[in-house]
C-alpha cells in the first residue's frame, strides 16, 4: 500500500489530486476549530475539560464532527445533516415512486436526487444549529458543568438567529468541500471527510485512556488497546471483503452475423451488505428516548426508567436493546436496498441465467434465499464489533467514546479500502503497458 502511495506521488496528475484532498482536509479541520459568534468560548473550554470522557447523548455526533459539536465551532454539525439526508432519501426512494423513476434515469435523475439531498441537508442543518444553540443556552450540552449556563451569554433573538446561520452555512461549506474532493481530488468526499472527523479524536481518546492506566504508567492499557485495535482492523477488512459469488452464465444470441454472449460471470454478495448505516440506525434510534427523558420536566415513572436503563451503555437492557436494533435494521436496509425480483428480471432480459435455477421467479427465490442465508453472520457480526466499546467500558474503565468503537472501526476501514482501491485503479490506467512491450 505504501508503495502504491508512492507511485501516485510521483505521477503528476495523481500528485496534484492528492494534493488537492490534503488542501481541503486542512480548511475542514481549520473550520472545526473556529467558534461562532455569541459563543462564551472560555466556558466552552472548561466545559469540554470537565466533560472529557463524559461527552453523553451527544458523543456520537461529536466523534462525526470531528469534535467541533462541542466546541461549538462553525462546522459544529459537520456532515450529520448530509448522511442523514441522503440516508432519508435512500429511504424514501423505495416508497416514492417519483423518486424511484429518477433513479432508473440514470445520471440526469441521479443529479436531480443529489439537488434534493442538498436541499434536504439544509433544511435539517437549521433544524439541529437550533437544536444544539437551545441545548446550549439551556446549560443541558454539557451536564455536570459549573458553567454551562454561561456558554451563550446573549438569550437575544438575533443572536440565536446569528448561531444557527453561522452553523447552517458552515454544514453548507462542508458538503461543497466534500463535492469539490469528489470532483477534482480522490475519492468520495464526503466520506473523506467522515474518515478525517473521526481519525481526528483517535490521539486524544488513545491518551486519555494512556493517562487513565494504573499499569506502567498506563503504557500496559495504551499498548493493549492498540493490539486490540490492530485486531478489529483486521477482522473487519476480512468481513468487508467477503462475499458470496452467485455464478451467472448469458445465453449466446446472433444478432446479424455476429454472435453476443456466452460469457461467464457472478453476482457479489457482500457478507456486510448494510454497510455502517444499521449500526447508526440503532445508535440515533437508542438516542431518541434518552434525549426526550433529558428535556422533559418532572420525575415520571418513564423518565425514571429511561435513565437507569437507556443511558448508560454496559447496561444489560441497553446491550441487548442495542444489539436486536443492529440485527433488525441489517435485515431491514438489505430489504430495501437490493431487490431480488428486479435482479432476476434484469438478468432474464438479457439472457442470464443462473446454472441449475430456472430464468424468472425461481431466481428471485434462490437470490432472496442466499441473501437471507449471509445477512445472518453479517448482521451479527456488526452487533459484535458495535459492542466492543462496552466491553471495554467493563474491562478497562474506558470512557464511552472508546477509539476503537464499532462505527468508528467500520467507517474508517470501508472509506480507507475504498480510497486505496481507487488509487490502485488509477495507477493502472496510467501505467497500463499494454501485450506488447
Amino acid at each position: 500500500m505504501l508503495t502504491g502511495f508512492a507511485r501516485a506521488f510521483r505521477t503528476p496528475d495523481l500528485r496534484k489530486k492528492l494534493l488537492f484532498t490534503l488542501g481541503i482536509i486542512v480548511v475542514y479541520r481549520m473550520g472545526t476549530h473556529i467558534p461562532i459568534p455569541g459563543v462564551n468560548y472560555k466556558a466552552v473550554q472548561q466545559c469540554v475539560t470537565e466533560a472529557s470522557g463524559n461527552q453523553g447523548l451527544f458523543g456520537l455526533v461529536n466523534m462525526f464532527s470531528g469534535g467541533a459539536l462541542l466546541q461549538i465551532t462553525v462546522f459544529a454539525l459537520g456532515i450529520m445533516p448530509y448522511i442523514t439526508a441522503s440516508i432519508i432519501l435512500q429511504l424514501l426512494t423505495v416508497v416514492i415512486p417519483r423518486l424511484e423513476a429518477l433513479k432508473k434515469e440514470g445520471q440526469a435523475g441521479t443529479a436531480k436526487i443529489t439537488q434534493y439531498t442538498r436541499y434536504l441537508t439544509v433544511a435539517l442543518a437549521i433544524l439541529q444549529g437550533t437544536g444544539l444553540v437551545a441545548t446550549a443556552r439551556s446549560g443541558a450540552l454539557f451536564s455536570g458543568c459549573t458553567v454551562a449556563g454561561n456558554i451563550v451569554p446573549d438569550r437575544a433573538i438575533f443572536s440565536t438567529i446569528t448561531m444557527v446561520v453561522c452553523m447552517t452555512a458552515g454544514t453548507a461549506v462542508v458538503m461543497w468541500l466534500g463535492e469539490l474532493i469528489t470532483d477534482r481530488g480522490i475519492g468520495n468526499g464526503m466520506s473523506i471527510l467522515m474518515f478525517i472527523s473521526i481519525a481526528a479524536t483517535f490521539p486524544s481518546a488513545l491518551w486519555a485512556i494512556k493517562k487513565q492506566g494504573t499499569l506502567a504508567g498506563g503504557w500496559i492499557e495504551f499498548g493493549t488497546v492498540i493490539l486490540v485495535g490492530l485486531v478489529m482492523v483486521g477482522l473487519v477488512v476480512f468481513v468487508e471483503q467477503a462475499q458470496r459469488r452467485i455464478p451467472v452464465q448469458y445465453a449466446k444470441r446472433m444478432i446479424g452475423r455476429r454472435s453476443y454472449g456466452g460469457t461467464s460471470t457472478y453476482i457479489p454478495l457482500k457478507v456486510n451488505q448494510a454497510g455502517v448505516i444499521p449500526v447508526i440506525f440503532a445508535s440515533s434510534l437508542l438516542y431518541i428516548p434518552a434525549l426526550v427523558a433529558q428535556f422533559s420536566g418532572g420525575n415520571s415513572g418513564w423518565k425514571t426508567w429511561v435513565q437507569q436503563n437507556l443511558t448508560k451503555g454496559d447496561h444489560p437492557i441497553y446491550i441487548t436493546m442495542y444489539f436486536l436494533l443492529i440485527v433488525f435494521f441489517a435485515f431491514f436496509y438489505v430489504a430495501i436496498s437490493f431487490n431480488p425480483e428486479e435482479v432476476a428480471d434484469n438478468m432474464k432480459k438479457y439472457g442470464g441465467f443462473i446454472p441449475g435455477i430456472r430464468a424468472g421467479r425461481p431466481t428471485a427465490e434462490y437470490l432472496s434465499y442466499v441473501l437471507n442465508r449471509i445477512t445472518w453472520p453479517g448482521s451479527l457480526y456488526l452487533g459484535l464489533i458495535a459492542l466492543v466499546p462496552t466491553m471495554a467500558l467493563v474491562g478497562f474503565g474506558a470512557s464511552q467514546n472508546f477509539p476503537f468503537g464499532g462505527t468508528s472501526i467500520l467507517i474508517i476501514v470501508g472509506v480507507g479500502l475504498e480510497t486505496v482501491k481507487q488509487i490502485e485503479s488509477q495507477l493502472q490506467q496510467r501505467n497500463y503497458e499494454g501485450f506488447l512491450r
